[in-house]
């Protein structure tokens, strides 16, 4: 009897959400994925164990976890999730031969080489050049960013914690907008508002200032829900979501300047790919568009939103690959 062949594991860890899939072979693609809820584990290493045996647990020797988190030494700490692990004890309890641990934006520019054109819609912008540097930025639980940059012949992730940046207003209106927030926090990062928890803040702060009486937020998705229905209007909704793609334009045009990001800039998360068609004619793109100086640099360069399905997981699996020493 021949010995069954090992799978690798990988997973896509945000706030909210963690995912699965098992590939079977060095460049297959994830297969078996599920979605957990992470509010219903303890811990990491119970979602994956709790994933595992739903799928009949299959012999796992190598995995790689991609996290909205800084991955910087052995200990690893959630930013938006109260989930902490330390990555050898995690490769131990889960008994696997090797694992890999790479921040999910990471894993998200990773896998840009590997999707296709129905998985990208184009908003704007000119052709991308093959081998130049591409961003990827996307709101969510929180807002992760990261590049990817052409290093001979392999392209390399370059992480980071780019949703922490300072926002910066662009108009009279936005400069309100965060004169009041300052005023409540010392440090209003790009994060702060680019964001499901952010999107209800925009909501609330847009409320405040026009004297409307206080309430509490909606939920991100029926923000969402109330700014595209047709009817009944409801007007901070439809300020609140337009304001934000206002000022997911600004910060996505300061990463293609900061990266020289002629190879594309790529929206994914949960908030812009639930947008649809309406976000192509949202403020987003005049937005992006508006850099003085550089205006005619960020016009020429293109904007897609991601539409594939956990390409986190698909740029895990390509870190297992990835011949970088970790």
């Amino acid at each position: 009897m021949t010995a069954p062949q090992p799978f690798r594991l990988v997973a896509d860890i945000g706030g909210t959400r963690a995912r699965f899939g098992v590939c079977e072979a060095p460049g297959a693609p994830p297969a078996e994925v599920r979605s957990l809820a992470c509010a219903a584990f303890a811990s990491l290493a119970d979602a994956a164990r709790a994933y595992l045996a739903a799928i009949g647990q299959p012999l796992v020797e190598e995995a790689c976890v991609a996290v909205a988190a800084p991955v910087t030494g052995d200990h690893v700490r959630f930013t938006n999730l109260g989930w902490s692990f330390r990555i050898e004890e995690l490769r131990a309890v889960l008994r696997l031969r090797r694992l890999r641990v790479v921040n999910d934006f990471e894993a998200q520019a990773l896998a840009l080489p590997w999707l296709v054109p129905p998985e990208l819609r184009a908003v704007g912008g000119g052709a991308a050049e093959p081998l130049a540097p591409r961003v990827v930025l996307g709101p969510g639980t929180g807002l992760g960013v990261a590049a990817l940059v052409r290093a001979g012949e392999r392209w390399v992730a370059v992480p980071g914690e780019g949703g922490h940046v300072a926002l910066s207003p662009m108009d009279e209106e936005e400069a309100v907008l965060l004169a009041h927030l300052w005023r409540r926090f010392d440090h209003v990062s790009a994060e702060r508002l680019l964001s499901g928890p952010g999107l209800q803040l925009l909501w609330l702060t847009l409320r405040e200032l026009r004297g409307l009486p206080a309430v509490a937020a909606p939920e991100p998705e029926e923000i969402t829900r109330r700014a595209l229905a047709v009817a009944p209007p409801d007007p901070v909704s439809a300020d609140t979501l337009a304001r934000f793609c206002a000022l997911l334009g600004t910060v996505a045009a300061n990463l293609a300047v900061t990266f020289g990001a002629r190879g594309g800039v790529y929206l994914g998360g949960g908030i812009v790919p639930a947008l649809g068609a309406w976000f192509a004619g949202s403020p987003f793109r005049a937005r992006f568009e508006r850099k003085g100086r550089f205006s005619a640099y960020t016009a020429a360069i293109p904007t897609f939103v991601i539409t594939a399905a956990s390409p986190a997981l698909r740029g895990a699996a390509a870190a297992l690959d990835d011949p970088a020493p970790r």
